[in-house]
């Protein structure tokens, strides 16, 4: 590639605050705010598991996305172009970023297909069947990879159309939708009959259902539901301008993701209480439980394919921040155009996410430690990458490069307030690679 062209990926910028935060916002909002959280609430005594993880968020997500923020905006490139930037011999940690993105859109983009399968059986009324239907599209090998590579080929033309025109506008159009679109959700399923139990169990912290294991799920639930340790937020950074307030651009961005989480509980519980289901039915609340829920409610099946089109939204807006991770590193790295390595990361991509794709039909019998093709990605990504790429990242901060040296960015060398840069400092030197080191432990 030109040195005109490598310069202009460069320089690629966001057109303000806004604008990075709807991205960043987007990148953190995705399936595991419309699934995984109201799930995890649901298993872990309600208002009591909601408690713990805004306490989470607050002492963990937030001086997170602070510290990779920094790190993206002081080396103003890719994750491994800014770590090595900063310090030549701390570039690995960026590759393990890219890497995490990397398999972790593989499978994801699998739950993204199962979501356009969904939002055309809402339609037709196919969906209300609920396991019956799940278990037959999935076991339909031809009709899991179709949806697979809609999903990828939507992800890869907004990727392939740059920050700003791409990324930041169909963010921008993206994240408010959401918003209204659950807001529907929310006054339907909250005025059904029966419905005041969900909000009961949703908002009355039940203390006596909280065990250790309650605070490690809130704890990785943040990472998962934050995009922490997938180098997302450190690519979204080198593209934020100086003038850009990073204390308060990070605010912003967990409280979007939070108030997602949050509307996403009283879209989602009261519904399931209403109709009698189990609201700790795990993973099949989404794809299974809901699909039954939207058939047996009036109107259901406009409310199942709103529903649907904002998880939608949800799972597109990570997926370009996953996939944006791996060309961001091609273009700096290889000096290739965007185009190119866009449309051959998405190519290899597909290709190691095809098995994840058919773990749940033809290929379930084949196993890798106990595990199937998805499975064993989902766990590479959430309980090892992420919380390695996490503790690394806090000793990076506050032992390589130096909090100081960090502060000096953050506050632009003195011209913004930084008032809580001593105990962000301590936070990520003492406390948060301990904290992160206990979960990953734990977790495996």
């Amino acid at each position: 590639m030109s040195n005109q062209t490598q310069t202009k990926e460069n320089a690629a910028k966001w057109s303000g605050s806004l604008g990075f935060i709807m991205a960043a916002a987007g990148s953190a909002v995705g399936m595991g705010n419309l699934w995984r959280f109201p799930m995890l609430v649901g298993e872990n005594g309600g208002g009591a598991f909601v408690l713990v993880y805004l306490i989470c968020i607050f002492l963990v997500g937030i001086p997170m996305i602070i510290a990779e923020v920094t790190i993206g905006r002081a080396g103003g490139k890719d994750a491994f172009g800014s770590y090595k930037a900063l310090n030549k011999k701390w570039g690995a940690v960026g590759i393990l970023a890219v890497i995490t993105s990397f398999i972790g859109l593989s499978y994801y983009a699998v739950l993204g297909g199962w979501v356009i399968r969904y939002i055309f059986a809402s339609v037709t009324g196919a969906s209300d069947k609920g396991t019956e239907f799940f278990q037959s599209f999935t076991a339909n090998a031809g009709s899991q990879i179709v949806f697979y590579l809609i999903f990828m080929v939507i992800t890869l033309l907004i990727v392939l159309r740059g920050v700003q025109k791409g990324i930041e506008n169909s963010c921008k159009i993206m994240m408010p939708l959401l918003v209204v679109c659950m807001l529907v959700i929310v006054v339907r399923s909250c005025t059904l009959p029966g419905a005041g139990a969900g909000i009961e169990f949703f908002l009355k912290p039940d203390f006596s259902k909280l065990t250790p294991d309650a605070f490690l799920q809130a704890l990785g639930q943040v990472f998962f539901s934050l995009s922490l340790g997938t180098g997302a937020t450190i690519t979204y950074g080198a593209y934020l301008g100086k003038d850009q307030k990073i204390v308060k651009s990070a605010g912003s961005i967990a409280f979007f993701d939070t108030l997602v989480a949050m509307i996403a509980g009283f879209a989602i519980l009261p519904a399931v209480f209403a109709f009698g289901f189990d609201p700790e039915s795990g993973p099949s609340l989404m794809f299974q439980t809901l699909p039954t829920v939207f058939g047996e409610m009036p109107g259901g099946k406009i409310f199942g394919l709103i529903f649907f089109v904002l998880v939608l939204f949800a799972a597109v807006s990570t997926s370009i921040a996953y996939l944006e991770v791996v060309v961001s590193f091609a273009v700096n790295t290889f000096k290739v155009s965007r185009a190119k390595a866009a449309v051959i990361f998405s190519i290899l991509i597909t290709c190691v996410g095809i098995p994840c794709a058919l773990s749940f039909g033809v290929w379930s019998d084949i196993k890798i430690a106990g595990k199937g093709f998805f499975d064993l990605a989902d766990y590479i990504v959430s309980n090892v990458s992420l919380p390695i790429g996490g503790i690394l990242a806090c000793i990076f901060i506050g032992w390589v490069w130096k909090t100081d040296n960090a502060v000096k960015e953050i506050t632009n060398n003195g011209k913004v307030q930084f008032k809580l840069a001593p105990v962000w400092s301590a936070l990520i030197k003492f406390v948060l690679p301990v904290v992160i080191a206990v979960v990953f432990v734990t977790s495996l």
